[in-house]
């Protein structure tokens, strides 16, 4: 029994299915499970999943390298959109049978997820569930990002690597609506097209290309004023070449390593910033004050049509190791979701 009040209304089921992670490995790892269904504690509110969004932590998360947090849930997914369907101690709003996507600290790849009632966004009319599932953890990134710690303005050029991915195609939508030009880099010209044609104003080829000369040409010579890193590695010291001085450099992700060696010299004469920052280890309350943010600026732009994620593809919960799958081949442009209603 719960030792704090639930409100809510319906019967729920005393379990659910869940994708759990069997051992640290491949897609195939990830399998199908009953569990029960989670009950919200003080701030938390219940929700009955429509769609979990698929991102690049997940896949991390599923090869051993990304551990939940203490006292997150075990299971897979960072974003979820559905119907509140119980809420516990001190919740107002959301209220039950309230539609909602919500950034949460695991558990979406489920048919039921806890969510702090402040990380949740109410879906505006003309927001599909499947494209609100697709938005808070993508949303929530590049704002804090690009917008907190870069501390982007109008006017500026930013440099965003992997343009195609959920990642980069949110970079894109939010530069543009914030009058931002922005340069991507993609793995080929199919998705240089695609990313031009989604909004990007310049494209670059990186497996055809210098990145660091393009940049170059395309700026006058000038550089960009900051550079959104997801690669890390050897690719840190290229960007730094991007950055024009006083440029902002943000790490989101190591993919291409962990370690980088830089000439700090550099640094020092043209007054660089080196930044970044992860998510999901953030405190609720940290999170809580981002979402509020990005309700009060960039939220409005969801409700009048500005801003929307861009779709790859939907795969049912029990084929989330066939949405891994898809991820990991690279060929996904924007976002993978589960479907888990339909």
């Amino acid at each position: 029994m719960a030792s704090h009040p639930v409100s809510g209304f319906g019967d729920l089921p005393g379990t659910m299915v869940a994708i759990g992670i069997a051992a640290p490995g491949g897609p195939e790892v990830l399998r199908a499970k009953q569990i029960p269904v989670p009950v919200p504690g003080p701030g938390q509110v219940l929700i009955k999943v429509a769609h979990a969004g698929v991102n690049r932590p997940d896949v991390v998360q599923r090869q051993g390298f990304y551990p939940a947090p203490p006292g997150a849930s075990p299971i897979p997914g960072l974003e979820v959109s559905g119907h509140v369907v119980a809420s516990g101690d001190g919740v107002v709003s959301p209220s039950p049978g309230m539609a909602v996507a919500a950034l949460v600290n695991g558990g979406g790849y489920a048919q039921y997820c806890l969510a702090q009632a402040d990380h949740c966004l109410p879906v505006p009319e003309g927001l599909t569930l499947a494209q609100a599932a697709a938005m808070p953890e993508t949303l929530f990134t590049v704002w804090h990002n690009v917008f907190e710690r870069a501390y982007a303005r109008d006017g500026e050029t930013i440099l965003i690597h992997g343009g195609t991915s959920g990642i980069g195609t949110m970079a894109i939508a939010l530069a543009r609506a914030f009058a931002i030009t922005t340069i991507v880099t993609c793995g080929s010209a199919d998705k240089c097209a695609r990313a031009v044609a989604l909004g990007a104003d310049h494209a670059i080829d990186y497996k055809a290309n210098d990145f660091v000369a393009e940049v170059a040409r395309i700026t006058g010579g000038r550089g960009v004023e900051i550079v959104l890193d997801m690669v890390a590695g050897d690719y840190v010291a290229r960007n730094l070449k991007c950055l024009c001085d006083d440029g902002r450099h943000v790490t989101i992700a190591v993919q291409g390593g962990m370690r980088a060696e830089l000439n700090m010299a550099e640094v020092m004469m043209r007054r660089l910033v080196l930044t970044g920052s992860t998510l999901r280890a953030r405190s609720n309350a940290f999170k809580a004050a981002l979402a509020g943010e990005i309700a009060e600026h960039a939220w409005p732009l969801v409700g009048e049509g500005l801003l929307r994620p861009v779709m790859d593809a939907s795969f049912a919960l029990t084929d989330a190791a066939a949405a891994h799958t898809r991820m990991e081949s690279g060929q996904h442009v924007g976002k993978i979701v589960l479907d888990v209603l339909g």
